[in-house]
């Protein structure tokens, strides 16, 4: 893995939640910080009080030179389209587009994870990837390493690049499912499918 190569802005998308985007999210903001400050934000926080709840991600991806922000909070661990209609809200999409793109300091890199598996729906027919495209913005996509993987990365790169989209790398997350003696493997294969280097998180 190379990811001081990786570009500035960059998403950090998954395959599905529960995949280890915000473990990927902080070991890239932490590697980019040795060389300059980082800026993380996540547009869509589900299932926690605020942003300093034990479940929040923004307290795991913070530290030295990482300034973390959160767009909107919902309490529900649900797609932020579900959260929102529990709390009777309509998500405000064109202006959390506004506030991901908001200027950053001189030098420093914008880091931003999304919520849930890159067709997670925002709000009435709109999902992720509709709403993200515009930025042009390159992503990492982060996916488990054993049985299904091979399906939802293959399914989830062609979403995304039939809309355009540049992936500087899929990240296969072994310890997510303890799949080490089947990542290598789903590795290669991925290889002869994609056009997208496949790395394997180390633990």
């Amino acid at each position: 893995m190379n990811i001081p190569s990786l570009p500035s802005p960059l998403w950090v998308l998954g395959t599905d939640t529960g995949v280890g985007k915000t473990f990927v999210a902080a070991r890239i903001a932490r590697e980019w910080s040795a060389t300059s400050q980082v800026v993380y934000r996540k547009p869509f926080q589900t299932g926690v009080l605020s942003e300093e709840d034990s479940e929040a991600d923004a307290p795991v991806v913070r530290g030295a030179g990482i300034t973390t922000e959160t767009g909107v909070i919902l309490r529900a661990p649900l797609s932020p389209l579900a959260a929102a209609e529990q709390e009777g809200r309509t998500l405000d999409l064109s202006a959390l587009a506004t506030w991901s793109m908001r200027p950053i300091p001189k030098d420093a890199r914008l880091l931003l994870e999304a919520a849930g598996g890159v067709m997670v729906p925002l709000g009435p027919n709109r999902h992720f990837l509709a709403w993200a495209t515009d930025m042009k913005i390159p992503a990492v996509l982060v996916a488990r390493g054993g049985l299904g993987t091979l399906n939802h990365v293959l399914l989830s790169c062609e979403a995304l690049m039939l809309r355009g989209w540049t992936i500087p790398a899929v990240i296969l997350n072994p310890g997510v499912d303890q799949s080490f003696a089947a990542v290598q493997s789903n590795a290669d294969i991925l290889r002869r499918c994609l056009p997208v280097p496949i790395w394997i998180l180390e633990p």
